[in-house]
């Protein structure tokens, strides 16, 4: 009778989302896209009044000189820069304030972000602390942001996290190593640079696990509860791009075709969950990457097809047709069938991908704390096709966590 009870109260919250996404103001960020996408962000910045940006980067991609090209460009166009590059992979609450200290110290009047989404996500917090004078803690959850973050611009140098479009960032307690939301539609950029140029060094195993991300993001998008017909259309983009282009982008990073593809499919990706949502694929790699720093994309690589083979019964229908959409089978294939082929073309790319499709690192005695984890993530955040008990994410995370390769 609970459960009963639990599922219908979460139908209703779900429902609530829906009509959210559809009535709240989302805004999407200009885009510039092409090898001269960089410059023309910067220019763009200039012309708004701004006098002095801080940059939110990694340490990689300070060793790539791209750091300092940004800033180079910035100060041709009359835009002085402070450079933050002590971002690591699942910013906790430290990067953020770190970042917030030197954005007052030199007075910035903006953010931008180049590299992925830990980057990115930091930057759009700073962004957010620097205007709303608060903690990081006090801005996790639904719509906290109350005041609009200071001016975000962001420059993707991964094709995964759709980051540069969506009204979320994440950022880990570092205290409780658990990964923290902050949503709300403010969030989102002003504009964003998609610059193939800045992609061609990503090594193949990165190539392939942001791009593996961007897959899940439209997969899970599209079987989603709160999927719509403009979701949809954003998702099928998406996939469609990233089937085409991935394994080129992976095999031969020099082509900056299929990179600036990538991107503009991570970018219709983020389109897609930003309104419809995702689902437990990320809430089980969330978890994974808090608790061990799995990387992200590596862990929705894995988690994806145990979570297609988990929600086949209740997402069939649309699984077939992503199905069809991918040419995997013909008209008359039962949409069973077709659902099924949908999981072993993901479990196929993986291969192609040299992708893992079981992690040994996932301790046994730690499966019933991350299951729970897992579920609580998803249960206030995503309108999942079917849902999920504490012993069924135990037993999907013991089968992750299986030796055999």
């Amino acid at each position: 009778m609970e459960q009963k009870l639990y599922y219908w109260l979460h139908r209703l919250y779900m429902l609530g989302l829906k009509i959210a996404a559809k009535v709240l103001p989302i805004s999407k960020p200009t885009l510039f896209i092409g090898k001269d996408a960089l410059k023309q962000l910067c220019h763009s910045v200039s012309i708004m009044g701004i006098d002095k940006v801080l940059i939110v980067t990694d340490q990689g991609i300070v060793k790539l000189g791209f750091a300092k090209k940004l800033a180079f460009e910035f100060e041709r166009v009359g835009v002085h820069s402070a450079i933050y590059s002590d971002v690591l992979p699942d910013p906790t609450y430290d990067h953020v304030e770190a970042g917030l200290a030197i954005y007052r110290e030199q007075q910035c009047q903006g953010v931008v972000a180049i590299g992925g989404g830990s980057p990115i996500d930091c930057a759009k917090v700073i962004a957010a602390c620097a205007t709303n004078n608060k903690p990081v803690r006090r801005l996790v959850g639904l719509l906290k942001v109350w005041k609009s973050p200071a001016p975000t611009f962001v420059i993707p140098t991964t094709s995964g996290t759709g980051s540069e479009v969506t009204v979320a960032a994440v950022v880990s307690d570092p205290k409780t190593h658990q990964k923290t939301p902050v949503m709300d539609p403010k969030l989102v950029p002003i504009a964003a640079a998609l610059d193939p140029s800045l992609m061609l060094a990503l090594p193949a195993p990165i190539t392939a696990q942001t791009g593996m991300d961007a897959l899940t993001h439209a997969i899970e998008a599209y079987i989603s509860c709160n999927a719509t017909a403009e979701t949809d259309r954003y998702a099928l983009a998406a996939i469609t791009l990233i089937d085409e282009n991935l394994e080129k982008a992976v095999k031969f990073g020099q082509n900056a075709t299929a990179r600036q593809n990538m991107a503009l499919a991570s970018y219709y990706a983020g389109l897609a969950f930003t309104k419809a949502s995702l689902g437990y694929v990320h809430a089980i790699a969330h978890t994974l990457g808090a608790k061990y720093g799995t990387p992200h994309g590596l862990a929705n690589a894995v988690v994806l097809p145990h979570v297609l083979e988990f929600s086949k019964c209740a997402a069939e229908a649309n699984m077939a047709k992503l199905s069809t959409a991918l040419n995997l089978t013909n008209q008359y294939t039962p949409d069973r069938e077709k659902a099924q082929a949908l999981i072993e073309y993901v479990k196929t790319l993986q291969k192609t991908l040299d992708l893992p499709s079981h992690f040994d690192h996932i301790r046994h005695e730690h499966v019933n704390e991350l299951a729970r984890q897992s579920l609580h993530e998803a249960r206030w955040n995503y309108p999942v096709p079917r849902y999920m008990e504490q012993e069924q994410c135990e037993k999907l995370i013991l089968a992750i966590a299986a030796s055999t390769k």
